[in-house]
């Protein structure tokens, strides 16, 4: 069954371009202008993966991701003409996998869409990796790969694709240090450079507070500096 791709953006040429390129890759592809218009699309939770544009007439779109996030735990690659840092950690913050800045070749885009949705694919209900064990835990932490299920003392945690990747690697080398090259390359499949480790940092401060852990005092996620990161 092709996956089916939502697109909310306001500037009609550039979300027409990505309909037909996505479509073009036989994805099922819903597009919006505005995300009141989206809104029955998005409560359906019939969604593979969002790209959402971050200055919408009707709602900015880090309101939007983070709106998602309350129930749904499929990729958000947030797309906009900003370029400030800034707006790239508050909406990785806020639970977005990837950021694509403005202006953009499509086919960029659509190599974005098919690394994100096989990740999510990979740690969705159904997949089987012989090579890992199904369920990893630590302390009070479990996660099982097999059904992408997060527990913490026995209650849910709800992770997004990229932060369970995260913490996946993290559990696999448990009591060993995952340097931020390492981690970078495992969960992203792509060459690193030194940018690249405020994307992480970000992801491993929302893992923290989801864990309900500190970087001074941390139960679960320990930062080794200048290394990397290890449980």
């Amino acid at each position: 069954m092709s996956e089916k791709i939502l697109i909310i953006d306001d500037e009609q040429d550039i979300a027409d371009l990505l309909e037909v390129y996505l479509k073009n890759e036989n994805y099922v592809v819903h597009k919006f202008y505005c995300a009141t218009d989206a809104m029955s699309c998005i409560e359906s939770g019939d969604i593979d993966l969002a790209i959402l544009d971050i200055m919408l007439p009707d709602m900015n779109g880090f309101s939007l991701c983070q709106l998602i996030r309350k129930k749904y735990t499929y990729p958000i690659i947030m797309l906009t003409a900003k370029i400030e840092e800034t707006d790239k950690i508050t909406g990785l913050t806020l639970g977005a996998d990837d950021y694509v800045t403005k202006p953009f070749r499509p086919l960029e885009v659509v190599a974005r869409v098919k690394a994100q949705l096989r990740r999510y694919k990979k740690y969705s209900p159904g997949i089987i990796t012989e090579k890992v064990p199904s369920k990893l835990s630590y302390n009070k932490l479990c996660l099982n790969v097999q059904t992408h299920e997060c527990l913490l003392d026995g209650e849910p945690v709800s992770l997004t694709p990229t932060e369970f990747s995260i913490l996946q690697v993290l559990l696999e080398s448990a009591g060993n240090v995952v340097s931020i090259e390492e981690l970078f390359h495992a969960v992203w499949k792509d060459e690193y450079y030194s940018k690249n480790s405020s994307t992480i940092t970000v992801h491993i401060r929302h893992l923290r507070e989801k864990l309900k852990d500190t970087s001074d005092t941390p139960q679960y996620i320990k930062t080794i500096w200048g290394v990397g990161y290890k449980i």
